[in-house]
């Protein structure tokens, strides 16, 4: 019997949440492009974020809020300006948007955390943040996750949600998450931006141990381009609402809520690998053999990150010597007669040697898959072996089309 069970309500599935998503004048486009999500008391709060040297305000403004370990009530997202590399002013307007909206909530801003995405060097339309904070206020409902969802998108062609229900203690508790992301997709932490929801009671130190490895499992173990955002965050609320005991400490609950947790990061990390720019199919890399699960994850990260052969899925060609070139430069340590290589049911190679297979059938499958795009069969799956050891992992990412280099030359124009 499964641990969890699929519900419908996204972020505001757990108990104690609502949420909302507004036209506030942020895009050009006129698309909703503001968000907020909020806690109906004060959540434990954890976080990762991009390690780029090269920051949105928001980020530095998160990481502060979450060293001095303030609790968080809300999480208020624009869409259409990064609000990355623009100095000491948006690191301001950061500060004001927290600000205008600790103001509408009566909370103090030092609850409120903040996520930015869009352009590069442009700050936040300021002007349009302050006369759509009311109305973002006022739209917030416990079933406007589907609406905070859509305003936190930008190239993205679907949006991304997801909530699961357990049992812990007897007593249900569930974890919700929304996510967006679809292109400059290469996390070293987690990815263009998530926001996780919970309705468990944890103690701050196992809520952020447990969202770290949930996000090397999902999050981190995607990519579309491999460019990592300036403005990539995962945050997490956890504001004990179901009312179960508090987990302190490392046990079977503790297990059952991170296992729940890490399924809920790899559906959206999946998602936004499936939506990459101008994808047209999945790719799930899954290795086996390694010494343990980081090198395993490493050399399937590779693979799939590999333009070569990203390029070969779009080209329908199962060009398995790519995979070996990518495996190869991985930085993981093996020995080339033990790497076996299987494209779906195809094995291609076999201790480090070359096997026939029916290559038109190969194609064919992987055709297959782009023409499922966006269903459970549109995956294309490769696994590899490259030793004896115990280490397994899995790696996720889309293929490279000719409308990924269509839609990023024309982003800004």
């Amino acid at each position: 019997m499964a641990q969890w069970q699929e519900i419908t309500g996204g972020v505001t599935a757990p108990k104690g949440y609502q949420a909302a998503g507004i036209k506030a004048g942020l895009k050009p486009s006129g698309l909703p492009d503001l968000a907020l999500i909020i806690s109906d008391v004060e959540a434990i709060a954890a976080g990762v974020f991009t390690t780029s040297q090269v920051r949105a305000a928001c980020v530095d403004y998160c990481r502060q809020n979450l060293q001095a370990k303030h609790g968080a009530r809300a999480i208020l997202c624009n869409a259409g300006q990064a609000n990355a590399a623009t100095g000491e002013q948006g690191v301001l307007d950061a500060v004001e948007s927290a600000q205008l909206l600790a103001g509408e909530l009566n909370i103090s801003p030092k609850s409120i955390l903040l996520a930015s995405t869009g352009v590069i060097g442009q700050r936040i339309k300021m002007t349009a943040m302050a006369r759509g904070i009311p109305q973002l206020v006022a739209e917030l409902s416990p079933s406007a996750s589907d609406a905070a969802a859509q305003a936190i998108v930008t190239t993205d062609l679907v949006t991304k949600s997801i909530a699961l229900e357990t049992t812990i203690g007897d007593r249900p508790v569930r974890i919700g998450g929304i996510a967006k992301g679809s292109g400059m997709i290469h996390p070293n932490m987690a990815t263009m931006l998530a926001f996780v929801t919970t309705d468990a009671a944890i103690s701050p130190h196992l809520w952020q141990e447990m969202l770290s490895r949930a996000a090397d499992r999902s999050f981190n173990a995607i990519t579309v381009d491999g460019d990592t955002s300036t403005n990539d965050c995962l945050i997490a609320l956890a504001n004990g609402q179901s009312r179960t005991h508090a987990i302190t400490e490392k046990g079977q609950d503790a297990d059952k809520l991170e296992a729940m947790l890490t399924a809920v990061c790899q559906h959206l990390a999946k998602a936004i690998a499936r939506d990459g720019e101008g994808a047209t199919c999945l790719i799930e890399v899954q290795v086996t053999g390694a010494q343990d699960e980081k090198s395993a994850r490493q050399v399937a990260k590779t693979i799939v990150g590999s333009s070569l052969v990203k390029s070969a899925i779009f080209g329908r060609d199962p060009n398995w010597g790519r995979i070996a070139a990518a495996a190869g430069r991985a930085g993981v340590q093996f020995e080339q007669e033990n790497l076996r290589i299987q494209l779906g049911d195809f094995l291609l190679m076999e201790n480090g040697q070359p096997l026939q297979f029916d290559r038109p059938a190969a194609s064919m499958y992987l055709k297959q898959a782009s023409e499922g795009a966006y269903l459970k069969e549109d995956t294309v799956l490769i696994l590899v072996n490259i030793g004896n050891g115990h280490g397994s992992g899995i790696a996720w990412g889309c293929d490279l089309s000719y409308d990924y280099v269509k839609i990023n030359a024309e982003y800004t124009t």
